[in-house]
């Protein structure tokens, strides 16, 4: 009923720029809903790495960032279009990882909203920096 999806990964150099997309959709029955959307990010190839938060946007929409990516990558979010950009600039090696999207209802538990507790997940973008 809700579904998340990432875009936008690859390869570059070190000190290169990328773009990360990701758009909720939904069923018509949250077609109010709007999102809080985060980015994660995983190792590539370690499923045992736990995924690290790097930067979210809240109702309020206020933007947080890891200390690794704040200064570097900017997020971006349309609560309209349920989307959710992330700008990645002066990649380094260590941003290498599966990125992954995150969306937690705004207000679950209201009848336009899936119920409260619930996220959503998208199956990640790869991104690979080379030095």
């Amino acid at each position: 009923q809700v579904q998340v999806v990432e875009s936008g990964g690859g390869s570059v150099e070190a000190g290169g720029s990328l773009r990360l997309s990701c758009k909720v959709s939904v069923v018509s029955d949250y077609n109010y809903c709007t999102f809080d959307m985060s980015w994660y990010r995983q190792v590539l190839g370690d499923e045992r790495d736990e995924r690290e938060f790097v930067s979210g946007t809240d109702k309020d929409d206020r933007k947080s960032y890891s200390d690794s990516v704040r200064g570097r990558f900017t997020i971006s979010q349309d609560n309209a279009k349920s989307t959710s950009d992330l700008l990645m600039s002066n990649l380094k090696p260590e941003d290498t990882a599966m990125y992954y999207c995150k969306a937690i209802p705004r207000y679950g538990g209201a009848w336009y909203c899936p119920p409260r507790g619930s996220d959503y997940w998208g199956k990640g973008t790869p991104v690979t920096i080379s030095s």
